[in-house]
């Protein structure tokens, strides 16, 4: 292709990316394939020589677009806005054709500059004080624009450490001091509502994570907070870093960073805030006084990736020191150096990665075309919607609202047995006409409805409101009879109660956005070793367990893909056997639990005659019989 050929297919696919997003409604938002459904639509080695053109484009519709969830779709209610507009999308367009790499000044001044500019007016946007700025902090704080808010954590956690490191060396005025001892006794927190992704953190930077437990209102507070650090510091450990969540992926509920602050500043905790979701909408005045007390936080994070229409990936990050990043990420090799170093902003030392792609230019676009107060009212234009959709579950007495509302999300679910939730769940994602995901809060199983798309209407909130009611109906009237007394009730059970009696339970649709979610399994502990193996362990134990006639409680369909995979040979992920592996667990603690308790019955009772002795022979058969009963129930 040459670029007058460019020319002309760069048209073409502008017209086709504007039919796209136009009329993306009509397109069934939640793909109805199945793993592997790509592999006979392609070749199994790539072409030896050069396609034309229009048979490549042609294949976006018959391979590609089966497969798409569409995110951009206004039925698309599951996880957070991943948004996009023209403004954006021409930013990146301009960025790709440029292809700099800004890892320093010298490698694209405009790069680094612009960066500089528009996070400065960011920052000024959503109220930061003028410690996080730029051209306010003498050059001490500023922001960046980093790739995830996931990185954005880690390299916050990482700075922390750098820090906490560094101050305990001054303290004992020894610099011989092992870092790696230091490091192990370091502890950081956060709230048993914060995102997997500050786990993630902990783990890759080799630190305890200690989740501590939330209000009522999923919200952490400072009494919490001063009791774990009090029990920590008891046991030789030494805090070192918090994430404040500020809108939790659960419920989006919020941190009390006023409670927070001062006790994690006279501790020398580092605060990380963490508002991926909710910090487009601290652009509006109104919703900032969630952020009350940010004054005393060393770093903040949010993505205009997703309410903002600016598209994926741009995540912004402020810090109030620099230094820190510098002193933990700061390499410094010849070929690197230019004539404006120590003169000139470097990026390279606030980030993991060297370099970085310009995404101030689509971050500049948007702010620029849409101006502060059309951002603002595309942000109270969801949070009305949102507003609606509540008061439409409240007009239905089968529903319940768990959590309060807080911005442009709602979690529901039917009042009654977490099951009844989880179906309807189902049935919504499988019918394609709309896309939700679960959570759990303490226990309880909710459905998150977030209103992403910027293209939503009231009408595509009552149209979706009406398919919930319809599916409603459909899983009361099929649970009805086994299960009236759950209906129109507030009972609850709790999630391990359910998983054991229903192994299904949660396996279609993981828990997840929470550390403490209820696990199917230690999928960490599962990917150090080979998996293939581990579940081929799991699979020969439960063939003996069968073969010795003791699995009489595994149903007819789990025994059926015990089978399938003891006969072939083929690469399993870990997710397609996570319910299988955990329903065998399940079923050899009963059995330890069983034979445990009867080898303490054996010892407890007197062997001295024939009669103790026949008791003791005929217990199993009553265990036995117990256990039956107890599976039936």
């Amino acid at each position: 292709m040459n670029w007058e050929d460019f020319r002309k297919h760069g048209k073409e696919l502008v017209d086709y990316i504007a039919n796209y997003l136009m009329t993306i409604r009509t397109r069934r938002v939640f793909p109805d394939v199945k793993p592997g459904y790509m592999k006979n639509l392609l070749p199994d080695s790539a072409p030896i020589d050069g396609e034309n053109w229009n048979d490549i484009f042609s294949d976006v519709e018959r391979i590609i677009m089966p497969g798409i969830t569409h995110w951009q779709s206004p039925y698309m209610h599951a996880y957070f806005p991943a948004l996009n507009c023209p403004a954006s999308l021409l930013g990146d367009m301009l960025a790709n054709a440029i292809n700099a790499l800004g890892f320093t000044w010298a490698s694209c001044p405009a790069c680094t500059e612009l960066e500089i500019i528009v996070m400065d007016w960011l920052g000024q946007m959503i109220g930061l004080p003028d410690e996080f700025l730029h051209s306010q902090s003498n050059g001490n704080g500023g922001g960046v624009i980093q790739t995830t808010a996931s990185e954005a954590t880690f390299v916050a956690l990482l700075a922390a450490r750098t820090e906490m490191i560094r101050r305990i060396k001054e303290e004992f005025d020894d610099d011989s001091l092992d870092d790696a001892y230091i490091n192990s006794r370091l502890v950081a927190y956060c709230s048993d509502q914060a995102h997997s992704s500050v786990e993630k953190a902990g783990l890759i930077g080799l630190v305890k994570m200690h989740f501590i437990e939330t209000d009522d209102d999923c919200s952490l507070r400072g009494d919490k907070l001063i009791d774990t650090i009090r029990h920590d510091k008891e046991d030789g450990l030494i805090p070192f870093f918090l994430c404040a969540t500020l809108g939790t992926t659960g419920a989006c509920a919020f941190d009390n960073l006023k409670e927070l602050g001062p006790i994690a500043n006279e501790e020398n905790i580092w605060i990380h805030v963490d508002a991926a979701y909710a910090g487009t909408a601290f652009i509006c005045p109104e919703f900032r006084t969630w952020m009350i007390g940010i004054e005393m936080t060393q770093s903040i994070a949010f993505n205009p990736s997703k309410w903002m229409m600016v598209h994926f990936d741009c995540t912004a990050m402020w810090v109030k020191n620099s230094g820190s990043l510098h002193r933990t990420f700061n390499v410094d090799p010849l070929y690197l150096k230019h004539e404006n170093t120590g003169l000139a902003v470097d990026f390279m030392h606030w980030q993991i990665p060297l370099s970085k792609r310009f995404r101030a230019l689509k971050l500049w676009f948007v702010i620029r075309n849409y101006g502060v107060k059309g951002l603002q009212n595309h942000v109270r234009k969801g949070v009305r919607l949102a507003m609606a959709f509540e008061e439409l579950i409240k007009m239905d007495q089968r529903f319940e609202i768990p959590a309060k509302r807080h911005l442009g999300m709602v979690v529901f679910r039917l009042k009654g047995h977490n099951q009844l939730t989880e179906m309807l769940l189902k049935k919504l994602n499988s019918s394609g006409k709309l896309h939700c995901v679960p959570a759990s809060l303490k226990g309880t199983y909710v459905i998150r409805f977030t209103v992403t798309s910027n293209a939503t209407e009231l009408s595509d909130i009552q149209r979706d409101w009406y398919l919930i009611k319809e599916m409603a109906t459909i899983v009361l009237k099929s649970f009805a009879p086994e299960h009236t007394g759950y209906i129109g009730t507030s009972i609850r059970v709790p999630l391990g109660q359910i998983k054991k009696k229903s192994p299904a339970f949660g396996t279609s649709l993981l828990l997840s956005n929470c550390p403490r979610t209820p696990k199917i399994i230690n999928a960490s502990f599962m990917a150090i070793f080979d998996n293939q193996d581990m579940a081929n362990d799991y699979v020969k134990h439960f063939k003996h367990m069968h073969d010795s006639n003791r699995n009489q409680q595994s149903g007819p369909a789990l025994r059926r893909r015990i089978k399938g995979l003891m006969l072939t040979d083929k690469q399993h992920s870990l997710d397609s056997r996570i319910d299988l592996i955990d329903s065998i667990i399940a079923t050899v603690d009963k059995q330890n639990i069983n034979r445990l308790n009867m080898e303490t019955k054996i010892k407890t009772h007197s062997v001295s005659s024939a009669d103790s002795i026949q008791e003791n022979q005929n217990e199993p058969d009553e265990m036995s019989k117990s256990q039956d009963e107890l599976n039936r129930i």
